[in-house]
């Protein structure tokens, strides 16, 4: 017998960051813009990257995938709340709220795991240079950027079939922008013991272990780079490695953010807001971070920009001779 205040729902409220009508023009502009920056930079990059044989190569595979998984990753809770805001709704229902919640999962798994990769290939490039090519072979970025997708994919399953098994209240306001699994998991009138215990550890689990072979890659490098006689090769080797390494940091202290700031007193508004930085802002500087400094990465920027302009100039030319 299901009691009544554990009635069936249809229906969660995201109360988003503010309900103050007059600053809903100002969050909307904000994320908006955030959003189409972050899609049009990693567009780019993708465009760049598969438009320019030079880059062809390992780094940059991995490189245009994690642009691809950051498009996806941001547009899995910005345009929800941009409709919502625009709508003057904060409804969305049980079943988008999980699926949404299994898309969220899985691209930020997706995020940590391609981080990895990355870091692997830069210990391979510079710590085994000659076999380069050898050992970062297409079968084997295939394989590891399959791996990637199981694992991130049966991680997020396994996450969303244990909420289906909770039982919710009547009333569900969700203190945030989008349905987040900590949240829904606080919200539940049921038992949620085995579901905090399957959080805790597979978060952790999978926190760890790409955590840890970051470090591990970066220690090798480290030791190599140190190893090298010349100032300009050790200036060059750390060049290589860079880009992914500040953005390696953004993302972890992002989310070592939301995590301290979920154990403060205003926990609800402070999470919210800290979450803000690893699902919009760190996708949305990754193209720059990658981009500013990357000369092979520009030099390809500019001549998809020529070829682009040189179409646009032929096809006007053939439209005003007819």
């Amino acid at each position: 017998m299901v009691p009544e205040n554990y009635s069936r729902i249809t229906e969660f409220l995201l109360m988003g960051f503010s309900e103050e009508p007059e600053r809903q023009p100002l969050i909307f502009g904000l994320f908006l813009s955030m959003y189409l920056i972050t899609m049009f930079g990693n567009l780019l990059i993708i465009l760049a990257v598969s438009s320019d044989s030079h880059l062809h190569t390992p780094m940059y595979f991995f490189l245009s995938n994690l642009s691809l998984v950051d498009i996806c990753f941001t547009s899995t809770t910005v345009p929800k709340m941009l409709v919502n805001i625009q709508t003057q709704s904060q409804v969305i229902t049980y079943g988008d709220c999980i699926t949404q919640m299994y898309f969220f999962l899985l691209f930020s798994g997706l995020d940590d795991f391609l981080l990895t990769v990355m870091a692997y290939d830069r210990f391979v490039a510079i710590c085994h240079p000659l076999r380069y090519k050898v050992i970062m072979n297409p079968r084997l970025c295939g394989l590891l950027l399959l791996a990637s997708w199981i694992t991130s994919a049966f991680y997020s399953l396994l996450q969303s079939l244990m909420l289906l098994r909770l039982s919710f209240c009547t009333v569900l306001k969700i203190p945030h922008f989008f349905c987040e699994l900590n949240q829904m998991i606080q919200l539940a009138c049921s038992d949620t013991f085995l579901n905090n215990m399957m959080m805790y550890f597979s978060i952790g689990f999978l926190a760890a272990l790409p955590l840890t072979g970051i470090l591990y890659s970066y220690f090798k490098i480290v030791s190599c780079i140190c190893g090298m006689s010349s100032a300009q090769g050790k200036y060059k080797a750390f060049s290589t490695c860079a880009s992914h390494l500040s953005v390696v940091s953004l993302f972890y202290c992002t989310i070592l953010g939301v995590y301290l700031s979920s154990a403060s007193p205003y926990s609800t508004h402070s999470s919210a807001v800290a979450s803000v930085m690893y699902t919009v802002v760190t996708p949305m500087l990754n193209p720059f971070i990658y981009s500013l400094k990357n000369k092979e990465i520009k030099g390809a920027l500019r001549r998809f920009c020529e070829m682009a302009a040189i179409k646009g100039t032929t096809v006007l030319g053939l439209k005003s001779s007819l």
